[in-house]
């Protein structure tokens, strides 16, 4: 309905921080698209669909699947991320209220149409959704690895729906709540890709598929990285210019 500009759209995916505030949403847009405990998830996942295998080649393939099924879902993940901030920039540049959830749906509406502002709502309904089922599936397999129990479902969403009730029924406010949240999972990541990376680059684990040279080195890039963006954050917290 309202196209950005190519130009701008290319150069802004340039990625750039100016000041505490973007770290902190560059933090929180990584924790959101990535989530850590996803990376324990899948892993979970393709026992649950496929069993157990000490197959070579039914294990290659099993990896080919998994490798596009995880490709897959961070494209589509940061292409909505991509798509929002771009509407955001085009479209509610310089309107009021836009700090807000309640405002930026408004402000969709005012700019773009009520039709939009619905697919704008019902996107954030799925996307809580999809959030919440994904960490309750994700911490009953962590429970079930490590601590050996499994915790009936009903009892695991139910478990992760009280933090948030809480933060809302004391008065947080649910946009820097969110915000908030996601910069947690940020912090999160390298507990799971340190310990990953260790682990699928050890010969003696994984055999003849253990990570190659390029991947070891890739993966360090990324975990040092995402270190990185994490103390920066956590230097301006601790000066309070985030």
């Amino acid at each position: 309905l309202n196209p950005p500009d190519v130009g701008g759209l290319l150069n802004g995916m340039v990625p750039r921080l100016d000041g505490g505030e973007t770290v902190l949403l560059a933090a929180s847009m990584l924790g959101a698209t990535v989530m850590p405990h996803a990376v324990y998830l899948h892993s979970s996942l393709v026992i649950d669909r496929h069993g157990r295998s000490t197959d070579p080649a039914r294990i290659t393939r099993l990896l080919k699947a998994t490798r596009l099924d995880v490709v897959l879902a961070l494209v589509v993940a940061g292409t909505v991320n991509i798509a929002l901030l771009v509407l955001a920039a085009s479209s509610l540049y310089g309107r009021d209220g836009t700090d807000t959830i309640e405002g930026a749906h408004a402000a969709v509406a005012d700019a773009l149409g009520p039709s939009v502002a619905a697919l704008f709502a019902i996107g954030l309904l799925a996307s809580g959704i999809a959030s919440t089922s994904v960490g309750s599936y994700a911490g009953g397999a962590i429970m079930a690895g490590l601590l050996r129990r499994r915790i009936p479902m009903v009892v695991r969403r139910s478990v992760t729906l009280i933090p948030a009730v809480v933060i809302l029924a004391v008065g947080v406010d649910p946009t820097w709540a969110l915000i908030a949240s996601q910069a947690v999972l940020s912090f999160g990541i390298p507990f799971a890709l340190i310990p990953l990376r260790r682990f699928t680059s050890d010969p003696e684990r994984m055999g003849a598929f253990a990570d190659g040279r390029a991947l070891r080195i890739g993966s360090a890039i990324a975990a040092a990285a995402i270190i990185a963006l994490n103390a920066a954050l956590l230097v301006l917290m601790a000066t309070g210019d985030a």
